[in-house]
């Protein structure tokens, strides 16, 4: 009965040793979406998880690629489908909407008032320093087909890239922390 408690417990070490190997002390987000309270919550666990060190990786998918365009960057080329997203769909973080008791604008407008009377930081304050901390940000190509938009209107972030979902479930996979925002 010993031996087989025994050889019971040196498998279980063995399984656990084995998972230990295959974490980074990384956390990977899906920022699915493109409401700004959830931006702002997935940007503030970003730079928080940066700031202690953990490796970050953020894939941003449908709605929240909406998010990551640049006001300022108009492109051509685009498919009737593609114009009516970028149409329909905000332009950049600052056009971006609470989830909850927007109420035709004025509930954004307030939350950002409070934000900046508390000093707290924006979102696209957030977006830079995440940038500075070298947070990754990966964008579902995909999803920028799906509404039709192309890496050329996206910020200039310094670790941007467009994948799969394959990258990022690879990433997810030796994370310690995933989330789904």
């Amino acid at each position: 009965m010993d031996l087989l408690l025994n050889e019971q417990l040196e498998e279980l070490k063995k399984r656990f040793d084995n998972l230990e190997k295959g974490t980074k002390d990384q956390i990977s987000v899906v920022v699915f979406s493109g409401d700004l309270d959830k931006l702002l919550a997935a940007m503030i666990i970003a730079t928080g998880a940066a700031a202690y060190d953990m490796k970050v990786k953020m894939f941003f998918t449908f709605w929240g690629t909406a998010a990551l365009r640049d006001p300022r960057k108009s492109v051509k080329g685009k498919d009737f489908m593609g114009t009516m997203f970028g149409w329909m769909l905000p332009r950049g973080s600052g056009k971006v909407k609470l989830s909850k008791m927007n109420m035709c604008g004025m509930g954004t407008a307030m939350i950002k008032g409070i934000m900046k009377k508390n000093n707290v930081a924006s979102l696209d304050e957030l977006i830079k320093i995440a940038g500075e901390m070298g947070v990754e940000i990966a964008l579902c190509e995909m999803s920028m087909n799906l509404m039709g938009f192309k890496r050329e209107e996206m910020i200039d972030y310094p670790h941007m890239t467009v994948c799969g979902v394959a990258t990022f479930l690879s990433d997810a996979a030796e994370s310690k922390v995933q989330l789904f925002i």
